[in-house]
């Protein structure tokens, strides 16, 4: 019998039982490779995290993180998280984490707020991404959402990418996000195989300005919605950044997710503007330690 532990912890809130549920493996290396797909969908969160030891001494660890559909070279909330883990378990002593990735060396600064570790880290690459093949009816129909409710002037649809795509979708105001129903058969036809699945469906806040609402589905990950998503935030920067090719500066952002779920996060954005490019993306968020267990596996399962 292999017994492997794990942590679990609630990643972009500072309050228990809200925000994304992370599990993170710190002994991956024990983790047989072919097994680590079929643990993540025991666990069924809409992520898991298996710590290796990394390529380059010189860094943290790497992980390998897994949905319960598919592994990504990249996402957000197990990279803020499991930085926070390592920083609270004191696996980690300075305030610099440094994580191999598939798409690269991602650095993360951790401190602690009230007790809590907050993390955020530079996205290794920019937001690319070009308006959606779509058309504003297909999607509205695909959300469930009456005729007139897609669409910011000056903001279309479109594909955002910082290493995973998704199809960034904007809506009116906060009541129609709240209205959302994916249509199965409509997701089928029309996004299940293009190169960006995953919807990323925001509304703005029209008493804040740098507010933003989402959520997130994505089926073909075996997730049905996300509480909390690093990489379509850091995505969206792209898109936010597309209708302002006219600023060069700073901004930043705050992302409101998961309420709709009944587990509210909040996801901190920024990045740096130029000629409607975004670049020096940085996603960030503290996270609730929640505790720890084990899986045990019986001798002889492959």
């Amino acid at each position: 019998m292999a017994r492997h532990p794990y942590l679990l912890a609630d990643v972009f809130t500072t309050e228990p039982f809200s925000g994304n549920p992370l599990a993170v493996f710190p002994e991956g290396d024990r983790v047989p490779p072919e097994l680590m797909q079929r643990m993540a969908r025991e666990l069924n969160l809409s992520e898991t995290v298996f710590v290796l030891t990394p390529a380059d001494p010189a860094h943290t660890a790497r992980l390998r993180i897994f949905t319960p559909g598919a592994e990504l070279p990249f996402a957000g909330h197990p990279t803020v998280g499991t930085a926070c883990l390592w920083a609270a378990t004191g696996r980690a002593t300075g305030p610099r984490i440094t994580f191999e990735e598939g798409v690269g060396p991602v650095a993360v600064a951790v401190v602690f707020r009230d007790g809590l570790p907050f993390a955020s880290f530079q996205v290794p690459v920019d937001p690319v991404g070009h308006p959606s093949p779509l058309g504003v009816r297909v999607l509205e129909a695909l959300l469930g959402l009456p005729s007139g409710t897609v669409g910011w002037e000056g903001y279309p649809p479109g594909i955002w990418s910082c290493g995973v795509p998704f199809t960034v979708i904007p809506v009116r105001d906060r009541e129609v996000l709240s209205h959302v129903r994916v249509d199965p058969a409509a997701w089928g036809r029309e996004l299940s195989h293009t190169e960006a699945p995953h919807l990323f469906v925001v509304a703005r806040d029209p008493e804040a300005p740098t507010v933003l609402h989402a959520r997130m589905f994505a089926p073909a990950l075996g997730v049905a919605e996300d509480p909390a998503t690093g990489a379509a935030a850091a995505a969206l920067a792209g898109f936010l950044a597309a209708a302002e090719p006219g600023f060069n500066g700073g901004r930043s952002w705050t992302i409101r997710q998961g309420v709709d779920m009944g587990r509210p996060s909040t996801v901190e954005l920024a990045a740096r503007l130029q000629g409607g490019r975004a670049t020096e993306v940085r996603v960030g968020g503290a996270t609730r330690p929640m505790g720890s267990g084990v899986m045990e596996i019986p001798d002889g399962v492959a």
